[in-house]
């Protein structure tokens, strides 16, 4: 349960017992009926992320890039990734922001990659983890702990063997229905 290794053991504990009998999945699909948001392209992705910027970050700079990253997870370990690419234009130095979210983010709910998209954009403003970091992160989205925790669950199923619960086809289609 390496997604959860902050958390008290009597949570992990908690945890565990949901993955043996079964009933985590079952937990995270009743909390997020909807299904996978609908944003499944780059520039989706970037409109939606500059929205929230443009509504909470006004002054802030403007982002170059927004990307899913099919990478990201793998090899850097992150959910995503908040960067400053500096480059010389003439005698000046250019800095371009650039913000790249999981694929993972493709196929689930829209309140998860809410929650990735504001930590991110919280990053813009605030480089480290501190209370600041977060006052800025539940500012923009008053739910961001649960969102974080119950993508850490998620996370927890998906380690444990367990199958995506929101996949999509190549249509942006469930595979799978969960309505019933």
């Amino acid at each position: 349960m390496k997604y959860l290794a902050g958390y008290p053991a009597s949570l992990r504990e908690q945890v565990a017992q949901l993955i043996a009998q079964d009933k985590l999945s079952a937990l995270l699909s009743q909390r997020y009926p909807g299904g996978a948001h609908d944003i499944q392209s780059d520039r989706a992705l970037y409109d939606y992320v500059s929205g929230l910027k443009n509504d909470f970050m006004r002054k802030a700079e403007p982002l170059a890039k927004v990307m899913f990253d099919n990478k990201l997870h793998v090899i850097r370990n992150a959910l995503g990734t908040h960067t400053t690419v500096s480059r010389v234009q003439g005698g000046k130095l250019k800095a371009k922001r650039e913000i790249r979210v999981a694929s993972l983010f493709k196929e689930v709910p829209s309140e998860w990659l809410r929650m990735i998209a504001v930590h991110e954009l919280a990053h813009m403003k605030e480089r480290d983890h501190d209370k600041a970091f977060y006052s800025l992160c539940t500012h923009m989205e008053p739910d961001y702990h649960r969102f974080e925790f119950d993508l850490r669950l998620y996370l927890t199923h998906l380690d444990a063997g367990g199958t995506k619960l929101w996949a999509i086809d190549a249509r942006n289609r469930p595979l799978i229905d969960r309505s019933t």
